[in-house]
């Protein structure tokens, strides 16, 4: 209980980022062919576009081991009251923001940049809150 209350922020954002990225991955794994596909049209217009199946996996990867060492992470927190494994989670996260950010500059979608931006401050705030 103590860990709980000593760390309250980091477990709820931590638990955030797990929902964001994990999901996020799951749909990329289930719905390969309609991500790759709207991402192809969505990257038409950019020198990305012939990138986009490579990025794609690129993304799925660093989302899936973001969530999967926010997971491990939360764990150890909550029953170790260790951070370090969420620490890393955490940077992972704000890296798969910023790869994210930057496909949406390239785009020149906005409003998704706008988007990732909103998830991008919890993320860093976790660093911040977790960094030694």
């Amino acid at each position: 209980m103590e860990n709980i209350l000593n760390n309250a922020a980091a477990l709820l954002i931590l638990l955030f980022l797990i929902i964001t990225f994990l999901q996020s991955g799951i749909d990329k794994i289930i719905d390969w062919k309609g991500n790759l596909g709207w991402l192809q049209g969505h990257f038409k217009d950019t020198p990305l576009k012939d990138l986009v199946p490579i990025l794609l996996t690129i993304i799925l990867i660093t989302e899936v081991a973001a969530g999967v060492l926010c997971a491990i992470g939360l764990y150890q927190l909550l029953f170790k009251g260790e951070g370090a494994i969420a620490f890393y989670g955490a940077i992972l996260s704000c890296i798969a923001l910023l790869m994210l950010l930057f496909g949406q500059r390239t785009a020149k979608d906005y409003d998704g940049a706008r988007t990732i931006a909103i998830y991008f401050i919890p993320a860093i705030f976790l660093v911040f809150l977790l960094q030694p």
